[in-house]
């Protein structure tokens, strides 16, 4: 049996499974026909936070850096999720409310739909030829110099961006809900922007960054898996698994890699290739199995996020559905 403090209806394993897979699908569709908020994004205000808490943190010089780091990223995280869990917990007396907040709250932490839109945004001035329009999408959503890619440059970093954010911003926050609710969804989320403005390995946030990109390795190693695994089910199969099994160790992200190559491979064509970082060339490995993707691929690893989040909460509602009523 759970606490007291959870509703009576979720007071078995079971149920709260079900009630979890529902509210899974729930927040998909908010995000599908929602987006983003425009306006007030939670997330908008944790990097406000964060931009403040970094120096501040920084000149305790007691502590050596790496530990700055790590107090930073707590500080940074700990209050959020804490509040979360602390708020389910008072709306606990009544499961609707506590349904809606936790729905909600998955809500705020997903992106598919932003990251979708983004993508077509690159796609659409592809396939007119128009490459100005496309190098200027492709810079909303990507960190590498776009000045002057070529229509391949453009092409690769959609596709790697979209097969790589699936699964930071649908399938990772999914799975964490899936288990801890939304206080493991927001601690994922959290923890995945902070890797994004503090994981870089420059001079600046090598050692200060270290943890923050570590514990989102952490956090993303077997959500990102599951994509793969969802991305490889989608098309062809034993490609998907060739290129994971094969290149996903050349790439420099532990998870960023099998995703990517996975997806790549899925869609049975080649991304990757040298691409500039701050002003800085670097020789990324090519992934995939193929011709090297055009406008096209960029439709295919959207499908790829978007039937695959929907085809693995679909599935886990049906399981937790059998299981509890068995």
């Amino acid at each position: 049996m759970w606490p007291s403090f959870l509703p009576e209806a979720m007071n078995s394993i079971s149920a709260w499974l079900l009630m979890n897979a529902a509210l899974m699908l729930i927040a998909l569709g908010l995000d599908h026909l929602l987006g983003e908020p425009r306006r007030f994004h939670p997330l908008v205000g944790f990097g406000h936070l964060v931009m403040w808490l970094e120096p501040r943190c920084r000149r305790i010089e007691l502590l050596p850096l790496s530990v700055r780091g790590q107090l930073a990223w707590l500080l940074a995280v700990l209050p959020i999720v804490l509040f979360t869990a602390s708020l389910l917990v008072l709306l606990s007396f009544n499961s609707w409310l506590w349904g809606i907040a936790s729905s909600f709250s998955l809500y705020l932490t997903l992106g598919g739909n932003s990251l979708l839109a983004h993508a077509e945004a690159i796609r659409q001035p592809l396939q007119a030829g128009d490459i100005n329009r496309a190098r200027n999408a492709v810079a909303m959503i990507v960190s590498r110099n776009s000045e002057q890619m070529d229509e391949q440059a453009i092409t690769s970093a959609a596709v790697e961006s979209v097969l790589e954010n699936g699964n930071d911003a649908v399938f990772a926050p999914l799975f964490w809900f899936a288990l801890f609710g939304a206080p493991g969804a927001v601690l994922l989320r959290l923890a995945n922007t902070l890797d994004a403005m503090w994981g870089y390995r420059n001079e600046r946030y090598l050692v200060f960054g270290r943890f923050a990109a570590k514990a989102d390795d952490a956090l993303g190693f077997i959500p990102a898996r599951i994509c793969a695994l969802t991305y490889a089910a989608q098309g062809n199969t034993r490609k998907a698994l060739h290129s994971w099994r094969t290149q996903a160790k050349q790439c420099a992200s532990p998870n960023g890699g099998v995703v990517m190559t996975a997806g790549a491979g899925a869609l049975q064509v080649t991304v990757g290739g040298a691409a500039v970082y701050f002003g800085v060339r670097k020789e990324k490995p090519f992934m995939g199995a193929g011709p090297f993707a055009d406008w096209r691929a960029i439709t295919g690893a959207n499908r790829l996020v978007q039937r695959g989040s929907w085809g693995l909460c679909l599935h886990w509602f049906v399981f937790c559905l059998l299981n509890y009523l068995v």
